[in-house]
């Protein structure tokens, strides 16, 4: 096969039922571009059959298919980190298993990129087919993300992108254990655009991320990518410590004035308690840095692999191919 000119990375956790749907909207859409691609999936440690149905896929088209399979589940951002690695194409597409990103919409993000952006990020139209609490709670940590990172982008959790092989060059050169792609992505591209796209109800299965994972990857990107929490907290800290000084100046005239008295106990208390759960954060905080440092500094590889199919592993370097 030709060298591809677009790669599709795929990650996939447990999507059985959605997997050949999936492939068979895929390369129908792909074979109408008429140039060389190939589609990488990584099997993120899934608990189904998603690993026989993505090798039954693998023999069907063996020079277009890559399957890469992890020994565990490492998260989705490491399983595209991994296809990225692994991919050879001028163009790389990103989307999720589960037919939410319609394949179709990819060449509305080929043809953007082939203009010269470097990042085409796709942002999913009002009328998204998630619920109620998703769609609101994504809205949320969008108005957060604006306010806390430098980062410009309308809908960061959209999986459908393009990146030009530029980006992906220097995405692969970090090595941090935590990362937020669309992030980092964003801070390389030179040229970056948004374009909407259509966003479908899940063709089977529900989400993979839970209330405590979505919380997760939103403090990797804040603490991955701006100080301001850290600043916040720093802040809240003077203006505390100048009220309580206030305060107790406060409490020393009075009892000067009216002497010793045991009214206001309550009060003092609540006030200690607000103290200790400010407090508290910010060790929450400060334990969110602390906790990537201590990740980086230990330099234990991102993912393991269990198997590839369709292309070599280099024994030399466990994250590179040939």
């Amino acid at each position: 096969m030709n060298k591809p000119y677009i790669s599709v990375v795929i990650p996939v956790y447990n999507e059985s039922n959605n997997l050949k749907p999936l492939f068979s909207r895929l390369t129908t859409t792909l074979d109408k571009l008429n140039k060389p691609y190939e589609l990488i999936f990584t099997n993120d440690g899934s608990k189904d059959n998603s690993s026989e149905i993505l090798e039954s896929l693998y023999k069907l088209r063996p020079e277009q298919v890559r399957v890469i399979d992890f020994s565990r589940n490492f998260g989705q951002h490491m399983a595209v980190m991994a296809g990225f690695e692994l991919s050879k194409g001028e163009i790389v597409v990103t989307l999720d298993a589960d037919l939410q990103n319609p394949p179709e919409e990819i060449p509305k993000l080929i043809a953007l990129a082939e203009k010269g952006h470097d990042l085409v990020s796709g942002v999913r139209l009002r009328e998204r087919k998630d619920n109620w609490f998703r769609r609101n709670i994504s809205i949320l940590i969008n108005k957060v993300r604006a306010l806390i990172t430098n980062i410009d982008m309308t809908d960061h959790g959209c999986m459908l992108r393009a990146y030009h092989r530029d980006i992906i060059n220097l995405m692969i050169a970090h090595t941090e254990a935590s990362i937020f792609i669309p992030a980092l992505a964003r801070s390389y591209a030179a040229n970056p655009a948004e374009i909407k796209v259509d966003h479908d109800a899940r063709f089977d299965g529900s989400s993979k991320y839970s209330l405590y994972g979505l919380v997760r990857l939103n403090f990797d990107l804040m603490t991955g990518y701006s100080l301001v929490p850290l600043q916040i907290f720093t802040l809240i800290g003077f203006c505390i410590s100048f009220l309580s000084i206030t305060f107790v100046v406060l409490l020393f005239i009075r009892r000067l004035i009216i002497g010793p008295e045991v009214e206001g106990v309550f009060t003092l208390f609540a006030i200690l308690f607000f103290l200790m759960g400010v407090l508290l954060m910010g060790l929450g905080i400060m334990g969110e840095y602390i906790g990537r440092i201590y990740k980086e500094v230990q330099h234990r590889p991102r993912f393991a692999i269990k198997k590839v199919l369709g292309a070599k592993l280099d024994e030399k370097n466990t994250n590179s191919w040939r």
